[in-house]
């Protein structure tokens, strides 16, 4: 063989093989960094991990080694470069699966697929207790909603102060099974119960006549009648009564008003709780409260709107969730010192 061809053959291999050389240290580069993205992190089982707003990157990714979701690791900060993740991660509450990749994660807080907390309101409960149930799932702190929503700012907000201002948004915070997410505000979380209490209120007052009350009175009465009735078949009867007491300017003299106005209440009412003068009194005072007592649900709305005809004028607890009603006093002290004493 020609000695130059030879030389030649060489010479065109050399720079080849110094390209593969140079390639070789990148490729195990991408190798390690890509591997790293697909792999396996160290979640052994699927785990809440909440991003407050406003958090900067370094935050969430503090945040999720502190949930031990994630190995601290520059080249999580590069994925989420390369990948253009890092300036559109959502704030919000996530459930990251066992497991899940660095990849993953990033594509999870970029989708905003939050967790939804699932809070049952039950039906006659107060602002108190709404307060106490969004808390405990982690939604608001309870002294900050109480202070919103008996805030007379946030009652006119929601146009509840006309024609006469409504005490609180008590009575408005309807009782439902709501889905929220951590991070959304108490406005946002206010704003959705006051909407299902008004669409539920117009549907029940759509096509009916005028009851002789305004929304607050409605509402207001109705929380009363969901308070006392023990018995589903008893709630028009009970809005019957109520009615017939304030046809005839009676008070209406009903102990749940008493114990709303005396706040903090874990006992048996005294003859001096019944005397006590608060605007909630309705031994003491005649007519309605100032507003709700509690959070009526749609059946005490509708009993309230559509209560029995009776001549009625008293009822007493049975002890066991009825009562017995009377037309008179004489019967009805002859059925308190039956049930009651």
């Amino acid at each position: 063989m020609d000695p130059r061809l030879s030389s030649y053959g060489e010479r065109r291999r050399r720079p080849a093989l110094w390209l593969a050389a140079g390639l070789l240290p990148v490729l195990l580069a991408l190798v390690w960094f890509w591997s790293y993205a697909a792999g396996s992190g160290p979640a052994a089982a699927e785990t809440l991990v909440y991003i407050p707003p406003g958090s900067s990157f370094a935050a969430v990714e503090r945040t999720l080694v502190e949930a031990e979701v994630l190995r601290e690791d520059r080249r999580f900060r590069w994925l989420a470069y390369l990948s253009g993740q890092r300036g559109r991660l959502r704030a919000g509450e996530y459930a990251v699966a066992a497991g899940a990749s660095p990849r993953e994660i990033l594509q999870l807080l970029t989708t905003g697929r939050t967790v939804r907390r699932q809070v049952t309101i039950p039906e006659g409960s107060n602002l108190f207790q709404v307060a106490r149930l969004l808390a405990g799932q982690q939604l608001l702190d309870a002294e900050d909603f109480v202070a919103y929503v008996t805030d007379p700012v946030t009652v006119k907000r929601f146009g509840l102060d006309s024609p006469s201002p409504a005490p609180s948004l008590e009575g408005w915070l309807f009782p439902d099974t709501y889905f929220f997410t951590r991070g959304q505000s108490k406005e946002e979380i206010t704003a959705v119960m006051v909407r299902r209490a008004r669409t539920v209120l117009d549907e029940l007052l759509a096509g009916r006549d005028d009851s002789g009350l305004s929304r607050l009175e409605i509402m207001t009465l109705a929380s009363i009648v969901e308070k006392e009735t023990g018995l589903a078949e008893e709630r028009s009867l009970i809005a019957g009564v109520f009615f017939n007491r304030l046809e005839k300017g009676m008070r209406l003299q009903t102990d749940p008003t008493v114990i709303y106005g005396l706040q903090s209440f874990d006992r048996r009412l005294s003859r001096q709780d019944l005397r006590t003068p608060t605007p909630y009194n309705t031994y003491t005072i005649h007519g309605l409260p100032p507003g709700p007592i509690a959070n009526p649900g749609r059946a005490a709305i509708a009993a309230v709107l559509e209560p029995e005809e009776t001549d009625y004028l008293y009822f007493v607890s049975r002890n066991d969730g009825s009562h017995q009603f009377s037309t008179n006093l004489r019967d009805h002290n002859r059925a308190v010192n039956r049930y009651q004493r």
